[in-house]
């Protein structure tokens, strides 16, 4: 599409700029033809001849080579009249004056006089008649071309900006796919406000750049080549004459885009912090009226929208000094050039043309400067473009994971971890784990915040893959089964499950056609969601806005679960899932939990050692270590760091061994002793 764009484009530069050649013809071959030699002929009745006081003239251009001439004789013009000279005239060009019954023609140092009749208005358009028919050809080509310049124009607008819409839709559809791509850790970095501007802001501003930028330059490019091919086809000389303009042009548009692409890029980058900042007071927003944050939170808003206004002023008064103020000076340098030019030429005769060429080269090089200004006009749209662009490409340039087409058969779950090191930057987080858990089993991780716990299920789900040590799943490495087959089998219920909008059912099946809706339904059944849910006007489908905000946490909960149920996974994991729930809806959801773990590995952080009694493997981390492991009641006979957790969570706190390592006696400040037994 593209391609016929500018072939079209092509049709339309060229039929436009035939105009002035067609004009260059009407004037030099009809209406100032009249002034070229005429001669008798006998030919009365042949094409162009024209009567005059008993005699035929006809032009000697349109005689035939075997045709034979009478005598010369010439039509000249002086003030509004014309003249008839029944002899050759030397030299018609010049100061013309007519005086009692002559007329006198002054070039330079050369004066010739001549008997000369003035022709009445009857018998001038005698000798113009031969030349209407050639006129009317002219102004028909003329329509005919003014006809084709409409298609093209329509053609070329149609074809540049659909392709360019085609292209932005594409490039969206790259992105977005990309980002699916993108690993995990990635999103760990940067702000989702800045990820949602590359993909909408940016796209957007490299939509400009096809639709508005390409549009004007390539049809600019073309017609600035059309107007320097129609020039040379006019006059070499002033063709080179006027050559000077293209460097100026390309100095001009290599010093805008120097200033212009610092400031653009702080402008793209201080937009992105600003969606960034939006997006996250919209999810804070509470947390941000509870701590009284408003008035802190609008300073930072105003400093970054400070900031952008600041360089955007800047782009404007960039924009203001470099815009129509210097192709205004390139038109008027240009026609001074051109003046210039036929001045000096006219006084020494050297550079005398016709007044054909002469308007012709003035039409044309007024045109030289509509795609100019056009092309002026859309320098910020295309470095602001630009800019946008290498921040988009920069995002596709990510390096993503590899996507595998189909699916692996369901695998039992069997999962074993074999001396894993794992680190996010430097220091390990994980440090040579080693367990194993059996296809039904349920292993419970516990430990204090940062002791590796979601590390493991990171691993596992393989959004970073280890450094040290083998991860298999039923005794097949995890790093040579394809990701998304790996994951297509597992299953997550977090402490803060996220609910997309559409419906309660439609949060279940996550749109997945495979999941009837008879599944979903039973799946929200068995997890005991029907009795918490049975109050919603709508029922399953009830409608449920970003987030799930009009949910209680323990009905979010319960979707989650029976979101996990019916995509039946191999291997569960429930991160904190009842941390956040009343004491009702955790014995609903305990019972759920039994449906759930049946026939499934299942992996349960936690940190309500209540919830896990009946793991068959609980897993104590420290530090990155598995310290103790075994059953609750194995663990509690040892008397280790799982039975001081235990005992806190029981409200024992009095002398336990956790307390103790943390509690220190002072009896003194600053080696003076407290008073009063002050312990």
């Amino acid at each position: 599409m593209f391609i016929a764009a500018i072939i079209t484009l092509c049709i339309g530069v060229a039929a436009e700029l035939a105009g002035p050649f067609i004009a260059k013809a009407m004037i030099d071959d009809h209406m100032l033809g009249i002034e070229q030699p005429f001669f008798e002929t006998a030919a009365s009745d042949s094409f162009g001849a024209v009567p005059y006081e008993g005699h035929y003239y006809k032009r000697g251009d349109r005689f035939a080579e075997d045709e034979p001439k009478g005598n010369e004789i010439r039509i000249l013009q002086q003030g509004r009249s014309f003249y008839f000279i029944n002899q050759p005239v030397e030299v018609s060009a010049g100061k013309k004056s007519y005086t009692e019954g002559q007329l006198t023609i002054t070039n330079g140092s050369i004066q010739n006089s001549y008997p000369a009749q003035a022709l009445t208005a009857d018998q001038l358009f005698t000798f113009y008649k031969p030349e209407i028919p050639g006129i009317m050809k002219l102004v028909g080509l003329y329509l005919i071309l003014l006809v084709v310049t409409i298609f093209t124009e329509f053609g070329k607008t149609y074809w540049l900006q659909s392709s360019a819409n085609k292209v932005i839709q594409k490039l969206r559809t790259d992105v977005y796919a990309h980002i699916q791509r993108l690993p995990v850790h990635f999103f760990d970095n940067l702000p989702a406000g800045k990820v949602v501007s590359r993909i909408t802001n940016d796209t957007e501003a490299v939509k400009d750049l096809f639709v508005a930028v390409l549009a004007n330059f390539s049809s600019g490019i073309v017609y600035i080549a059309g107007v320097y091919v129609a020039l040379f086809m006019l006059d070499v000389q002033l063709g080179l004459v006027c050559l000077f303009i293209i460097p100026i042009l390309f100095i001009w548009i290599y010093l805008y885009r120097k200033f212009a692409t610092k400031f653009n890029t702080i402008i793209r980058s201080r937009l992105s912090e600003i969606n960034a900042i939006i997006n996250e007071s919209i999810q804070g927003m509470s947390i941000i009226r509870i701590f009284r944050r408003q008035k802190q939170t609008n300073e930072e808003f105003e400093a970054l929208n400070q900031d952008y206004m600041k360089y955007q002023n800047k782009m404007l008064n960039l924009n203001a000094w470099t815009t129509h103020n210097l192709v205004n000076v390139l038109r008027s340098l240009s026609f001074a050039v051109l003046l210039a030019y036929f001045g000096f030429g006219s006084l020494s005769g050297a550079n005398a043309v016709s007044l054909g060429v002469l308007y012709a080269f003035v039409d044309v090089l007024g045109r030289l400067f509509q795609p100019i200004t056009g092309m002026v006009n859309q320098l910020a749209a295309l470095d602001s473009s630009m800019v946008s662009a290498g921040r988009v490409f920069e995002l596709m340039d990510e390096e993503g994971e590899a996507v595998t087409d189909g699916q692996m058969p369901r695998y039992k779950g069997n999962v074993e971890f074999k001396d894993v090191s794992f680190a996010y930057k430097k220091d390990y987080v994980l440090k040579n784990i080693s367990f194993e858990a059996k296809q039904g089993q349920t292993i419970a991780l516990v430990g204090h915040t940062g002791s590796g716990k979601s590390s493991i299920i990171n691993l596992l789900f393989r959004f970073y893959d280890p450094q040290k040590g083998t991860i298999t799943v039923d005794g097949q490495e995890v790093k040579s089964i394809p990701k998304q087959w790996l994951r297509h089998h597992m299953g997550i219920v977090l402490q803060d499950p996220y609910l997309f909008t559409g419906t309660v059912a439609s949060n279940v099946s996550l749109g997945d056609e495979k999941i009837t809706r008879e599944q979903i339904e039973k799946a929200l059944r068995d997890v005991g969601a029907e009795r918490i849910l049975a109050h919603l006007p709508q029922g399953f489908d009830e409608p449920v806005v970003e987030k799930g905000s009009t949910l209680s946490a323990g009905q979010r909960q319960l979707i989650s679960f029976a979101r996990a149920l019916a995509f039946d996974p191999a291997i569960l994991i429930l991160d904190e899932a009842t941390a956040n729930i009343d004491t009702e809806t955790e014995s609903i959801i305990q019972s759920a939990l039994e449906v759930l773990k049946k026939g499934r590995t299942t992996f349960i952080i936690a940190h309500r050692l209540s919830t896990i009694r009946s793991a068959d493997q609980i897993l104590v981390l420290h530090r990155g270590e598995i310290v103790e492991r075994g059953s609750h009641d194995q663990l509690l006979k040892i008397g280790g760091r799982y039975h001081q957790l235990y005992q806190l969570q029981q409200g024992n706190t009095l002398a336990t061994p956790a307390t103790s390592e943390r509690l220190e006696v002072v009896t003194s400040v600053q080696g003076q002793p407290l008073p009063g037994g002050i312990v």
